[in-house]
């Protein structure tokens, strides 16, 4: 369950789902790493989004984050239910494995991160459904709805564990907080993780595969062909696997198939000759001592018979 409907107070009332890291709305950030859920349910008023998703909106809307998830969890019938805000930048599967793995091997209610500062983020959390729903109707039944009533009331009432991870639980909060999230991705040890995800979900890919494999062949194919083989070819490989049907085994074996080919392209290039080849009559021909560069033999004496007329 994402909850997407905040006001963005202090983002100026910006439309904050639909702010870009790295080329994607920070809604389909966190959609992609939901790729494992049964269901996906969006609390806000509906949009597009880089996979479906189930739309549902509270009453009355922007009602606030208890009266989101209630409405929310109508939708859910799993017993976990992991329940997200919409503006985590560096949220990934396996943050979503993690939370799930520790709610299903712990007798918590409910398991959660910590950000940097030690502080809960009960909106990068895991929870049981059946206790998400006891606690909101007894918030109900003690207030007689569920608009306006901040989210520790429910979570302060939920048996906890908590999970400190300071980048998952990072949130663009401020347009500080948007200005960092966009400096990250682009670091030396996060740009290319950051670009591939991007544009397998402008293509529609749904598709892992070794990228160490990938950059080998382009720089064997740059080294021993020629520097424009290394994207042309990489190209190739992944149309060969596409064309089989294939996933990432078949990409890596088109790519073994190619390494081998640009490895034997750049043997010939260095391969010494035979050692019982013949020289090159012209290139390894030397002038003799009375300087013929051609014919082996001395140039006419004086006196003897005229040799070939130069001219003709």
């Amino acid at each position: 369950m994402v909850l997407a409907g905040g006001a963005a107070r202090r983002l100026g009332g910006a439309d904050k789902p639909g702010l870009q890291v790295g080329g994607r709305a920070l809604l389909d950030r966190v959609l992609g790493a939901c790729g494992d859920a049964g269901t996906t349910v969006v609390v806000a008023d509906p949009r597009p989004t880089a996979r479906p998703v189930c739309w549902v909106r509270e009453e009355p809307p922007g009602a606030g984050p208890v009266a989101a998830l209630g409405a929310g969890l109508c939708r859910v019938t799993a017993e976990a239910v992991v329940v997200l805000s919409a503006d985590l930048p560096f949220l990934e599967v396996a943050t979503v494995r993690r939370l799930l793995t520790a709610l299903r091997s712990s007798g918590a209610e409910g398991v959660l991160l910590t950000d940097a500062d030690g502080r809960d983020q009960p909106l990068v959390a895991a929870y049981r459904a059946s206790a998400l729903r006891r606690e909101l109707a007894a918030l109900a039944d003690e207030h007689g709805s569920l608009t306006g009533l901040p989210l520790r009331r429910l979570t302060g009432a939920l048996e906890l564990t908590r999970v400190p991870d300071p980048v998952a639980s990072f949130d663009c909060d401020t347009w500080d907080d948007l200005a960092t999230a966009r400096a990250r991705i682009r670091e030396h040890g996060h740009v290319l993780d950051e670009w591939i995800s991007a544009v397998k979900d402008e293509l529609g890919i749904d598709l892992d595969v070794d990228t160490g494999i990938l950059l080998d062949l382009a720089r064997d194919a740059a080294h021993g062909v020629a520097r424009p083989a290394a994207p042309l070819t990489t190209f190739l490989v992944g149309y060969a696997a596409a064309q089989g049907k294939g996933g990432p085994e078949a990409v890596a074996e088109a790519a073994r198939k190619a390494v081998a080919l640009a490895l034997r392209w750049a043997d010939e290039d260095t391969a010494e000759a035979p050692s019982d080849a013949k020289p090159d009559a012209k290139r390894d021909a030397k002038p003799d001592a009375d300087g013929d560069p051609t014919s082996g033999r001395k140039a006419d004496a004086p006196g003897s018979a005229p040799g070939p007329d130069v001219a003709g």
